[in-house]
């Protein structure tokens, strides 16, 4: 466990809908989306705890009362707050919305349907290496970035523009879903007008100011579609016995 993480917040991102997983989950939020009988959710949260994270923040939305009660009865190993949206704000309106309940420079943000196994101990010493980091960006290599949109690097090593989604098949770097925001950054998100953080906040920043951090291809799970939630199950099964193993051992 990292005693660097013990004054970084954790803001999730979990106001979605979920329509891509109507069929599998009716109007559950995708959060608690029940994977070998335990919430999305409670997997997020124990990884967290287990790097040393010990407060994280809930932006809630779509059948927020479900989250809360599920928060209730759950043994959540660390702190947890919520902030429930007053309507769909998208990532960028929910991130400057919670901006009041986050204190840390800076502060991590993570969307709720992506698992994703960072060292953000080692992120926040790169983030904090570059003086200059506005935001630090978690990047993920895969065969096909065409359902996720691509994230292409400078020659500097920065960040220089993303690609949408379906523009392009090739392999390439694709957005982790988790971020590293500077202060200064959520500050301005509270001026600003765009409702997503990656079309209308982190590609104009300014040159330089958006660092990415790559991340291993097989530590990346979105369970935004019923082909992916299904894979999900199979990965914690795994996480599972491996733990089994290392206990018995």
């Amino acid at each position: 466990m990292s005693s660097a993480l013990v004054d970084i917040d954790v803001l999730i991102l979990a106001g979605g809908l979920g329509s891509r997983l109507n069929g599998v989950l009716a109007d559950l939020p995708k959060v608690l989306a029940p994977i070998k009988g335990r919430a999305f959710l409670d997997y997020q949260l124990d990884y967290l705890h287990g790097l040393g994270v010990s407060r994280v923040v809930l932006s809630l939305g779509h059948r927020s009362e479900m989250v809360l009660a599920h928060l209730e009865k759950a043994k959540v190993p660390l702190r947890v707050e919520t902030v429930v949206e007053p309507r769909p704000l998208g990532t960028a309106g929910a991130v400057a919305y919670a901006r009041s309940a986050v204190s840390s420079d800076p502060t991590v943000v993570l969307n709720g349907d992506t698992w994703l196994e960072v060292d953000f101990a080692a992120m926040l010493e790169e983030h904090r290496k570059s003086r200059n980091a506005l935001a630090t960006l978690a990047c993920v290599e895969v065969d096909n970035t065409g359902r996720y949109g691509a994230v292409l690097l400078a020659a500097d090593g920065c960040i220089d523009r993303f690609i949408e989604k379906g523009e392009s098949h090739s392999a390439g770097l694709i957005s982790g879903g988790a971020y590293m925001l500077s202060g200064r950054l959520l500050d301005s998100l509270l001026a600003g007008s765009g409702s997503s953080l990656e079309r209308d906040v982190l590609p104009h920043l300014p040159q330089g100011t958006l660092r990415p951090y790559l991340v291993q291809r097989g530590n990346f799970i979105d369970i935004g579609t019923p082909e992916s939630y299904a894979r999900a199950a199979t990965h914690f099964e795994a996480r599972s016995a491996k733990a089994i193993t290392a206990r018995a051992l």
